[in-house]
């Protein structure tokens, strides 16, 4: 009897499609033994991409407070099926899943879906993904849902250049390389290679061991943590924290506010992230030890 997995997603510009697609793969390749459904998110009023830059800072309080959209209903395929394994794909935005995401785990069609079911989480990010996953776990726990697993798949280069690389892709929809800029987002070396994990997920469902799964997700570098970029999260938490409900607030003042979140954010990420990562660095013997902890915990699909 074929074991029905159900793959979750919503990507604006496909890499989170191709990623996912692709460590669904090998389920594909044994269809006398799994029948793999695709369910691509969709809200009723999308997104747009590539993002008018007014746009794409206007979405930032919706998306830190967590506020959803309205979402089309799922196929009845969807709805009428119990599956045995989920991968459930998702993007960041502004340190938080995405607002379909949101929409989708605040619709009520989340919790008979994922109720009582495996999930592998499955991110594409820039760089900072290691908070929205701990929000993200609530939800699933709150669903009596199984976390088994967790991908999360970033561009490697520096912080300072995936900010102006995931710009110019965000707000013009160029992700190649150009100029002094390397390509954005997430290489294709391991888009293409993310079958790995798929093998490596097929594997232990097959053999009913999913329990192990996450250790030799993390063992072939399927979560990197680098501790300076959760100390930057942790402070960006708390910014947003404030700013988000100062701008959702003011309703009258918000153009203005957004304006001035926009200046802050990139003062933030340009003056700011520097001096975080001066006492991230002059603090390392001391706190060495609780970072090992903290590298753990985040490579792991615990909840504390």
């Amino acid at each position: 009897m074929q074991k029905n997995i159900l793959v979750i997603y919503y990507s604006q510009t496909g890499q989170l499609e191709d990623i996912v697609k692709n460590i669904a793969q090998p389920f594909e390749d044994k269809k006398d033994e799994y029948k793999v459904t695709y369910y691509n998110i969709q809200l009723k009023k999308d997104f747009p991409f590539p993002w008018p830059s007014d746009v794409f800072f206007n979405t930032f309080p919706e998306s830190y407070l967590q506020i959803p959209s309205e979402i089309l209903p799922p196929p009845e395929e969807v709805l009428n099926t119990k599956f045995d394994l989920i991968l459930f794909g998702y993007q960041v935005w502004y340190l938080t899943p995405s607002i379909p995401i949101i929409s989708f785990l605040k619709s009520g069609y989340a919790a008979d879906i994922l109720k009582n079911t495996p999930v592998v989480t499955i991110s594409a990010t820039r760089n900072m993904w290691m908070l929205s996953q701990e929000k993200l776990k609530v939800y699933l726990k709150n669903f009596e849902a199984k976390l088994v697993g967790n991908i999360a798949l970033v561009d490697r280069r520096d912080n300072y250049t995936s900010v102006l690389t995931i710009l110019r892709w965000m707000t013009t929809g160029q992700k190649e390389k150009s100029g002094i800029l390397p390509a954005a987002g997430v290489s294709d070396e391991e888009i293409n290679g993310a079958g790995k994990y798929g093998k490596i997920i097929e594997n232990h469902f097959e053999n009913n061991n999913l329990d192990n799964l996450q250790p030799e997700l993390v063992k072939n570098g399927a979560v990197e943590i680098r501790a300076f970029l959760v100390r930057v999260e942790k402070v960006g938490n708390k910014i947003f924290t404030i700013w988000s409900n100062l701008i959702i607030k003011k309703k009258e003042k918000r153009p203005l506010l957004i304006k001035f979140f926009k200046v802050y954010l990139m003062a933030a990420i340009w003056i700011i992230s520097p001096i975080v990562l001066i006492f991230h660095i002059l603090l390392a013997p001391i706190l060495w030890t609780k970072r090992q902890k903290q590298k753990k915990y985040l490579q792991g699909i615990n909840l504390k």
